[in-house]
């Protein structure tokens, strides 16, 4: 299998010029220098991190994490070419153990021969521990230069030995100039301008999603086509639209879901119907949303709004009743409600803070006077005594103490002043009077 990939600089462009057939566009736009790599600026620019690296002759292991289309492996490969170290590349879906192995005695050979090697790793998250605990004594004994690509966030799937040994350079999505300048590399390449007038352009642009792969491939079906200019209508009839990356068991998900939250706490609904349209459109049940914006109610909102609770519940069960797509419509509902609904963590925060002092007061009784005595021999032990029947006392209030004896009172809750807590505030100042009176 490594004779398979085993790809060196020399032997890439002596395949290159030796290979006869036709070339897709994206292999032959491959740039041939770093300084060609279209985006991904804050590495490679003059002060980038890699570019920093490079000058320095400082390179070390490296962990490229970023979405498909934006250059992983063309980085890799022309990082091995600027070093002249042997480029090597497998992947984590294909190769086993024993395939490892082989690469690794072959970077052994050249290592002991005075050339080192590169070995770049495509979805290298997907390597179990033991796995990736194999690429350790390689990478600190010099054996091979460990370049790995992943689409998902290293520091959850990668061992904490191997990031210890890398820098982790996270790779961006293209933005819209970097697909421009990538479709006019490609209209020169293909010595034609697109069929496609400007606003069908910045459509293909958007259909690429930040992915240059994509992009490239979506200028290859557009450049066959012989025919007028098109329109944004023309072109979409034409072409499907690219789906958005959105994995539901990955980085996406808690990123859009954490976008929506935040939205929703910052009482931004136009932000807040974006974040959860785009999860709709990514796949994303209905009934995740349904209890992620029920905790959103009863987390950011609670008793500054009751009612946010319950419309929460209403839009789940009217989901469950009437299904997809209408269903939806009720749960949009409910984020435009709680994106506008006044906003409180008081009472979260409460509960918190009593959990806390519950945590670190033990098994503390509490006083006397508010437990029963359904004995005669509790009686004796003073349960129940000079307990106060708070409907008896005036204001219906006692003012009587309900922690341990041995505890000072501390204060959990404080209402906000707003929503519905600007009343519950009054009603805690009112008993804290009361209690003060009680006192004297």
């Amino acid at each position: 299998m490594a004779d398979l990939f085993d790809t060196g600089a020399k032997a890439a462009d002596s395949t290159a010029t030796a290979h006869r057939g036709p070339r897709p566009l994206a292999d032959r736009l491959r740039p041939a220098s770093l300084d060609e790599v279209i985006g991904q600026q804050h590495l490679l620019g003059p002060e980038g991190s890699l570019r920093v690296m490079l000058d320095s002759g400082a390179l070390s292991s490296l962990i490229f994490w970023g979405p498909p289309g934006v250059g992983k492996t063309t980085i890799a490969r022309l990082l091995a070419r600027e070093t002249a170290l042997h480029f090597v590349q497998i992947s984590a879906i294909f190769t086993g153990m024993p395939d490892l192995r082989k690469v690794f005695e072959a970077a052994k050979i050249r290592h002991a021969n005075g050339q080192g090697t590169l070995l770049f790793v495509d979805e290298i998250h997907r390597f179990n521990k033991a796995q990736q605990d194999g690429f350790l004594p390689h990478m600190e004994d010099g054996t091979i230069l460990l370049v790995g690509a992943t689409t998902e966030n290293p520091s959850f799937e990668l061992n904490a030995a191997v990031m210890s040994r890398s820098q982790v350079m996270v790779l961006e999505r293209l933005s819209d100039d970097d697909l421009e300048a990538l479709l006019q590399r490609a209209e020169a390449e293909l010595g034609r301008p697109l069929p496609l007038l400007p606003d069908a352009r910045v459509s293909l642009r958007e259909m690429a999603d930040g992915d240059g792969r994509a992009m490239l491939n979506l200028v290859e079906q557009v450049s066959a086509w012989k025919t007028e200019p098109l329109d944004t209508k023309a072109l979409g009839q034409r072409l499907q639209r690219r789906a958005a990356q959105y994995d539901k068991s990955g980085d996406a998900h808690y990123n859009l879901i954490s976008a929506l939250h935040k939205s929703v706490r910052g009482s931004d609904p136009d932000a807040a119907l974006y974040w959860f349209a785009r999860m709709l459109e990514g796949g994303e049940d209905p009934r995740y949303l349904a209890r992620r914006l029920t905790r959103m109610a009863v987390e950011d909102i609670a008793l500054a709004d009751p009612q946010a609770h319950r419309v929460c519940l209403d839009a789940w069960e009217t989901y469950e009743r009437l299904g997809s797509p209408e269903g939806e419509l009720a749960l949009s509902q409910a984020v435009v409600y709680l994106a506008l609904a006044p906003k409180s963590n008081a009472a979260y925060v409460a509960y918190k803070a009593a959990r806390a002092s519950a945590k670190s007061t033990g098994s503390a009784m509490p006083p006397k006077n508010i437990l029963n005595a359904p004995t005669a021999m509790m009686k004796e032990q003073g349960y129940g005594k000079g307990y106060e029947y708070d409907h008896d006392s005036e204001d219906g209030f006692s003012g009587a103490n309900y922690f341990p004896e041995t505890m000072s009172r501390p204060k959990f809750y404080e209402p906000k002043e707003r929503g519905f807590e600007r009343d519950l505030r009054k009603r805690v100042e009112w008993f804290e009077n009361l209690r003060e009176k009680r006192r004297r």
